[in-house]
């Protein structure tokens, strides 16, 4: 059957082109067991195609990051944790240079042009990092570029990443299937700390950079094959170039109270995961001595933080959205991070901040990210690449770079981790009720569009 795609912009797509893949019948697989697996991760014969693809597409991504993350954790010690508020403030400035020549980007290419060209731009940074490593070891620039660098990478490539997929999977199909397809991005983020954690004192850091640009260039195959799939099924509109100005999504973000939902909620959510980052490198940094082992740990850390994750993802996730929604969905991992706080100020030890962060972030990757995720499915289409992009960027960098300067300053009146921790409870607090407020207002707006607005993703 031939690759079909159906466009899921409810402000450009005529209701008569619009299909409901509930209601198409296809042929069930003969598979037994492949029936238990669709059933167990709840995937749709006629989708499994795009969601192995794009699993294949994300696992490949978060692999070449999370051989870089523990590098650029181990690059913020040698830096020193002092100046860990200008590492943040300077990526928050590189962002508002990035963003607005991606918009023009985005203006000007078709994504089957543009996606792809994103991952070439940092496999080639990340090939000239691993140049300057080998050639230039010590020199004291390159740990605080290399910091600054990453951050930026990582949030813009995820950006894309999900970009595209708000694009090619309806808002329904989203509440299924964005749970399975982050998986794959786990199973990455397990494979990226293994590596790293094995390999880094037999390698070095420059052939680790290296092998991290290896698994981005396959994930730019993927994104290849699947934009192909994409633009060979769906209307001409949907794959040209989005057109408008620069910083279009900004003045979007402005315009939209629920656009601007999201903005507050990210920030909350930033500030919160910057307090404890600091909080880990002060413990950290206390514990151990030596730099390989500082970056083991880190390595070990997110590799327990991608083990529960996954499983979260592929058992947990989907059904809960389905279940619950997304308010509730929201709400979860705020309120137990709430209760992590206060426990942090009861015993503020690198055992019991373990513990927060392996939840926090399990739970982030697992289940916050993929309902952030969906919240974008309702919005116009060239929200999904401009405004989010500003949101996952800007602000999420914005929120790293006041928050970082917020936990010195409460450090430098004598707050103490437990101090910190009582203030970063109230803020879960607030993070809990904007989430259930935006959760509705998702809800409402779904409801607008529904059944004959959004897209059915490609089918076989």
């Amino acid at each position: 059957m031939k690759a079909r795609i159906v466009p899921d912009n409810p402000f450009t797509c005529p209701p008569s082109l619009a299909v409901n893949p509930e209601n198409q019948k296809y042929p069930k697989l003969k598979s037994h067991s492949i029936e238990k697996i669709q059933k167990a991760v709840n995937v749709k014969p006629q989708e499994v195609a795009t969601v192995v693809l794009s699993f294949v597409y994300f696992f490949c991504l978060l692999c070449s990051y999370y051989i870089l993350r523990p590098v650029r954790d181990e690059m913020g010690v040698l830096g020193g944790i002092e100046n860990l508020q200008w590492l943040f403030t300077g990526t928050f400035i590189v962002m508002l240079l990035v963003v607005p020549l991606f918009g023009a980007a985005a203006a000007r290419f078709p994504r089957r042009t543009l996606l792809p060209g994103v991952y070439l731009f940092f496999i080639a940074n990340i090939l000239l990092f691993a140049v300057l490593v080998k050639i230039a070891p010590s020199a004291r620039a390159i740990p605080y570029a290399f910091f600054i660098w990453v951050s930026v990478f990582n949030l813009f490539v995820v950006s894309v990443f999900w970009s595209f997929m708000a694009d090619i999977f309806s808002n329904q199909q989203a509440k299924r299937l964005f749970a399975v397809i982050a998986a794959g991005g786990s199973a990455g983020a397990i494979c990226g700390p293994l590596l790293t954690a094995f390999l880094a004192q037999r390698l070095g850091i420059g052939n680790l950079l290296f092998m991290s640009a290896g698994f981005l260039l396959i994930a730019t195959v993927c994104v290849t094959v699947l934009g192909r799939l994409a633009t060979n099924g769906e209307p001409q509109n949907q794959a040209a170039a989005l057109g408008g100005k620069a910083w279009e999504g900004l003045q979007n973000v402005l315009k939209s109270p629920y656009l601007l939902g999201i903005c507050v909620y990210i920030f909350l959510f930033t500030t919160l995961s910057t307090f404890l980052y600091f909080m880990q490198a002060e413990l950290v940094r206390d514990a151990f001595e030596s730099s390989e082992r500082r970056t083991a740990v880190f390595a070990t850390i997110d590799l327990a933080v991608n083990a529960l994750t996954i499983i979260l993802q592929l058992f947990v996730t989907s059904r809960l959205i389905t279940r619950f929604g997304l308010p509730v969905t929201l709400a979860l991992i705020p309120g137990l991070l709430i209760l992590g706080f206060i426990g942090l100020g009861l015993l503020p030890t690198l055992v019991v901040l373990v513990a927060i962060q392996v939840t926090r972030r399990a739970g982030n990757y697992a289940i916050t990210k993929p309902a952030r995720e969906i919240l974008f499915t309702v919005v116009k289409r060239e929200d999904k690449y401009k405004s989010k992009s500003f949101i996952d960027t800007v602000v999420y960098r914005g929120g790293d770079a006041l928050s970082g300067w917020l936990y010195a300053g409460l450090a430098a009146l004598g707050l103490g981790l437990a101090g910190i921790a009582g203030i970063g409870a109230g803020l879960a607090i607030i993070w809990l009720i904007v989430g259930v407020k935006l959760g509705q207002r998702h809800d409402g707006l779904a409801q607008r569009i529904q059944p004959a607005t959004v897209s059915s993703a490609l089918t076989e």
